[in-house]
């Protein structure tokens, strides 16, 4: 397949993600949407490393993938701490995250 089907899926993922996080308000949805972003920069590392034919883009691809997951860890559990709380769970409406 030609390099430039990947370069589409990844595009076209990355502007659902990008849209998501844009409209959305429960920060669950914003931190899949993040996820949906960051798997296709990804994908287009991926993409880019097999027609270089070199091994560059599989090891950023591997970075992104434990950024993404210390991301969800992270974010999971200030939202669990919110829900615990009792806050309010709009992304618009978190003032307690301000230092």
């Amino acid at each position: 397949m030609d390099i430039g089907w990947y370069l589409a899926v990844s595009a076209i993922v990355f502007a659902i993600g990008a849209a998501g996080v844009i409209t959305r308000r429960n920060p669950l949805l914003v931190l899949l949407c993040l996820e949906l972003m960051l798997g296709a920069s990804s994908l287009a590392l991926l993409a880019f490393a097999k027609m270089h034919g070199n091994l560059d883009g599989h090891v950023f691809a591997l970075v992104v993938i434990v950024v993404a997951a210390a991301e969800v860890a992270v974010g999971l559990g200030i939202v669990v701490a919110l829900y615990r709380n009792k806050v309010a769970v709009d992304v618009d409406e978190l003032r307690e995250l301000h230092g």
